[in-house]
């Protein structure tokens, strides 16, 4: 929650930027911790979501694995402390470097997506005269009810071997020495705040990892992914997500056997809630059919709304702010008739100078800030460093 009493604090701050709450991370953390380590479930964070250093070590001190998608952010996560073999490396285009990398590191495992990229990681690994560990990732067919773009697990989506690959896929791991199968590999979108979707996929995995068996090959880790959403409308009454609820699903309707691990690859859950962008009104422009504050924070800094159109709470945080509200539409500086962060807002009387927060920014909010314009590189405070 940011109050009058931390705005106060960031008035001497250059804005536009970045606000991590650590309190909130850091309850965050702990209640999926409990949660899962109860289950004897594992954890890995998904660097994606952000790759902040403060939030990495977060991530790694508490004992969660790190989900990657980039030869970078591999290294990034080891630079930040979590052990190769916490690591995964997943994504649909993995190009021979950064592959030789990981196999250099002895990652846990690669998730992999098309039989091509099989035989490819094959190869490497045969040149390097080392074992890779995969994952075969496995697009179920489970509509996630989310946004189009973050939409994952459709049979139209390029993620994961299609269904009807597979038989041919089990039949090229027969011939790949240098490969050795420890797991399945699941996800199925983003910002899923319906379990039922969850239960949906545990009967999808369910029925893969049977078929898998049922020809004579043993599956060690089911990795169903992540994509637990956040209450976007309300981040103070609800900072955290129900991680009992979350877990408890896959508890109860995932078939396994005492040997196998099931893995989560959580990433917006963990650190949304704790990032807010904080931005200062440059001008008002009042017109005959729209009230406009433009801010000095614009999709380079947040691109959420302009990609997504994605919702973000966005409040006047200035102390002494009108009791009087009118509609704004809230849009930043960037040469784009897209540079807007929401219509229609809402909003006390607001005036040049006011503080405007856009909350529940901590996931794909730095990470996916640009210097288009030439804009400055985007700039962070700690809720410590107050």
């Amino acid at each position: 929650m940011i109050n009058t009493a931390i705005a106060a604090k960031f008035a001497e701050k250059e804005t536009p930027f970045y606000y991590y709450d650590l309190a909130v991370l850091n309850k965050t953390l702990e209640a999926a911790y409990v949660a899962s380590h109860k289950r004897g479930f594992h954890v890995h964070y998904a660097l994606k979501a952000n790759f902040n250093d403060v939030l990495l070590k977060a991530m790694q001190q508490i004992g969660f694995g790190a989900d990657c998608v980039s030869g970078n952010e591999v290294k990034k996560a080891i630079e930040c402390g979590f052990a190769a073999q916490n690591i995964t490396f997943a994504g649909v285009g993995k190009s021979d470097k950064e592959i030789n990398y990981a196999l250099q590191q002895n990652i846990f495992a690669f998730n992999v997506e098309s039989i091509q990229e099989l035989e490819v990681i094959n190869e490497l690994a045969s040149k390097q005269g080392v074992k890779a560990n995969v994952a075969l990732r496995i697009n179920p067919n489970v509509d996630a009810h989310t946004h189009h773009y973050i939409t994952t697990g459709l049979d139209e989506n390029k993620f994961g071997i299609p269904n009807a690959d597979l038989e041919k896929c089990a039949a090229v791991l027969k011939k790949c020495d240098f490969i050795e199968l420890v797991g399945l590999h699941f996800h199925v979108g983003s910002q899923i705040t319906d379990m039922t979707v969850f239960k949906s996929l545990c009967v999808k995995v369910n029925e893969w990892k049977n078929w898998f068996e049922e020809r004579g090959t043993q599956i060690r880790v089911l990795n169903v992914g992540g994509g637990l959403g956040i209450d976007y409308k309300n981040p103070d009454g609800n900072p955290v997500p129900d991680f009992e609820a979350y877990f408890d699903i896959f508890d109860r309707f995932l078939e396994r056997k005492p040997h196998q691990e099931v893995h989560f690859e959580l990433g917006r859950a963990l650190v949304a809630q704790c990032g807010s962008l904080v931005s200062r009104v440059l001008y008002v422009k009042n017109g005959v059919k729209k009230n406009f504050l433009v801010l000095d924070a614009g999709m380079t800094e947040l691109m959420r709304p302009a990609l997504y159109q994605a919702y973000h709470k966005i409040e006047n945080i200035s102390e002494g702010s009108a009791t009087e509200a009118l509609n704004y539409d809230v849009v930043g500086p960037i040469c784009e008739s897209s540079d807007c962060f929401g219509k229609e807002v809402p909003l006390p009387v607001s005036k040049r100078g006011d503080l405007i927060a856009i909350r529940s920014a901590g996931a794909y909010g730095e990470v996916m800030a640009s210097r288009y314009n030439l804009r400055e590189e985007i700039r962070f405070v700690y809720s410590d460093q107050l």
